[in-house]
């Protein structure tokens, strides 16, 4: 069995403002709104291209957020923000539009304690969004579909009932769902319950295979807390409790690689990809950081020099300032930045593994 190690480069950028805004805005939300003063926007470049911007000024009407912000969806094609928050006795999804615009307040009781959410069939005449709901009442413990108005669609798993049955579907406070443009969806399950797994379902919502267990070793968890899927179909899951990332192969399930070169300090919340596709975009709750992750969607984590041996690296560009705002004004302060190597541990040779000889 072969062991290689690709180097990979990590950009880390830290801040105390909201992570959910600078998520919106390395998704290019932002890239149209012209900002009402100039001193609230600052460019972040990165090879000497603009990489995203972040618009302090965003929403108009901040005071609306009346409880605590955990997840954000971004509806590019409509211009619309939707924004999951936690609290007792507040709307627990607010939409903005992408300019900041109030739009409204879902007036849903069947929000307990949104965890993870996340915007299907983008684009389309009917986008819906899946929540996951980790609260303990009896609404909790599973994942809902809402129309954009906040209509519930349907549900899966079996509300207020923790469990780790597939017949009947059951979690225990799952953490995040990525539903593929085919309709195939990947579920973490859960956030601190008594599953470490990840469950791919068919389109029509079958279980196809469950991997994974509590432990450290290849293929197991400690608390599954986010989940993508990249364009060469390989699954992403941010393994939080291991303090890494680890790679599988989405149809099999059958465990790929893991990487946690750059999560020594703070452990992976959220994994996702931006929208080029050329980076990977993780969020560490505790360090009160993003970091920037080179990760092309093909073929280039795991691969090496195959006459020499050796390990190519990649080089980002090391003037990377973050901007955080802490009193809600337009008073910025400038944080450092750093450039750090991030191997990735393979366990699988490149000619089998399908884990670097994917072309796009």
């Amino acid at each position: 069995m072969l062991i290689k190690r690709r180097v990979h480069a990590c950009l880390i950028a830290s801040t105390m403002g909201s992570l959910v805004l600078v998520m919106m805005a390395l998704y290019g939300a932002f890239g149209t709104h012209s900002p009402s003063s100039s001193s609230l926007r600052q460019d972040y470049q990165l090879m000497g291209r603009p990489l995203y911007k972040l618009d302090l000024g965003w929403p108009r009407n901040p005071e609306l957020f009346t409880g605590n912000v955990f997840a954000v969806a971004v509806d590019q094609y409509a211009g619309v923000v939707y924004v999951a928050q936690r609290g007792d006795n507040v709307p627990k999804v607010l939409v903005f539009t992408t300019d900041g615009d109030f739009l409204m307040a879902w007036n849903t009781t069947t929000l307990e304690m949104p965890h993870g959410i996340f915007l299907a069939d983008a684009g389309s005449l009917n986008p819906t969004l899946w929540i996951t709901d980790v609260g303990n009442g009896p609404h909790g413990h599973c994942i809902k579909q809402y129309s954009p108005s906040g209509k519930l669609l349907q549900v899966l798993g079996t509300p207020g009932k923790a469990g780790h049955g597939l017949n009947p579907l059951q979690f225990d406070q799952p953490a995040e769902i990525f539903v593929h443009s085919s309709g195939e969806m990947y579920i973490v399950d859960g956030d601190g319950g008594m599953n470490n797994r990840l469950i791919k379902l068919s389109k029509n919502q079958e279980v196809v295979w469950v991997h994974g267990e509590k432990g450290p070793g290849p293929g197991q968890f400690n608390i599954p807390h986010s989940v993508t899927v990249d364009r060469a179909l390989r699954v992403w899951v941010a393994d939080r409790g291991n303090k890494r990332i680890q790679v599988f192969n989405s149809i099999t399930g059958d465990w790929l690689g893991s990487w946690g070169g750059c999560f020594t300090e703070d452990a992976p919340y959220s994994v996702r990809l931006t929208q080029d596709k050329k980076y990977f975009v993780v969020i560490q709750l505790n360090t009160n950081q993003i970091s920037l992750l080179d990760a092309p969607p093909v073929g280039v984590i795991g691969l090496w020099d195959r006459k020499s041996g050796a390990a190519p690296s990649l080089r980002l560009l090391t003037d990377f300032l973050f901007h955080h705002n802490t009193t809600g004004t337009a008073d910025v302060t400038a944080a450092v930045s750093s450039l750090l190597s991030c191997p990735v541990e393979e366990t699988k040779t490149p000619w089998d593994g399908r884990y670097d000889d994917v072309s796009a």
